[in-house]
């Protein structure tokens, strides 16, 4: 995984990719990328990841959703060496090349493609904003909640420009989610991919936490559409 949305050190994760990508290729296995989080807050190179790496081996395969920035969910793209050899899981009229049967979204795919160009377009403004907006975040929250502490990589400069992932000790998420939601403020205990779960997230436990504390965490996400009156909106509720 390109960047993970709780773990959120974007610094470190740039660098394991690469080396994951060089490890997969001398070891002549192929690789999948799930670039979902960094796409459009973070330089994604397939090229660049992939190098000269001999057919099949190392970086094949690399993937991106557009509801990361703001394209219809359901939408994406899957990036392929042309030297890959994939099989399909949807079969039928052979469509998108065979990999993929079935009606194509068109106009699904049209505003992916937008979605995407002006993310990167407007990536380095956006990560500048955001980032600033998250710093006010999280600086108000530990100012409201001393007891409260920031996750992933304590330099701002190394983080995802918008992700806050907090702890708050003794406060079990569930409670929490449900007192910001009254008070209309979303927010998450984890990644989409754990919703409906109740298991600690296991992302925070393999950072060496406990459990307990596995269970107090949350999780606010800043985007396009955030500003300033949204981060007092937040404070506000919390204290």
């Amino acid at each position: 995984m390109h960047l993970h949305d709780v773990a959120d050190a974007a610094q470190i994760h740039l660098l394991a990719v690469h080396d994951d990508a060089a490890a997969a290729a001398a070891a002549r296995v192929p690789l999948h990328l799930d670039a979902v989080a960094a796409f459009g807050h973070l330089p994604v190179s397939f090229a660049a990841l992939r190098g000269d790496a001999p057919a099949g081996e190392g970086l094949v395969a690399l993937s991106v959703a557009g509801h990361k920035i703001g394209a219809p969910t359901g939408t994406g793209a899957l990036v392929v060496a042309r030297t890959a050899r994939l099989a399909a899981l949807l079969h039928g009229g052979g469509q998108q090349r065979g990999l993929r049967s079935g009606t194509q979204d068109v106009a699904g795919a049209a505003a992916f493609a937008v979605a995407a160009e002006l993310a990167v377009a407007e990536r380095a403004g956006e990560s500048v904003r955001l980032g600033a907006l998250r710093d006010r975040l999280v600086t108000g929250i530990l100012d409201r909640v001393p007891s409260a502490e920031l996750l992933g990589d304590p330099d701002a400069s190394g983080r995802l420009p918008g992700n806050a992932h907090l702890l708050f000790p003794g406060a079990p998420s569930e409670s929490l989610l449900f007192l910001l939601d009254v008070a209309g403020v979303s927010a998450s205990a984890g990644s989409a991919c754990q919703a409906g779960i109740a298991e600690p997230s296991h992302v925070v436990q393999a950072l060496g936490r406990s459990e307990a504390e596995a269970r107090s965490v949350i999780r606010f996400t800043l985007g396009r559409t955030s500003t300033d009156a949204d981060v007092d909106a937040v404070l506000a509720v919390i204290g």
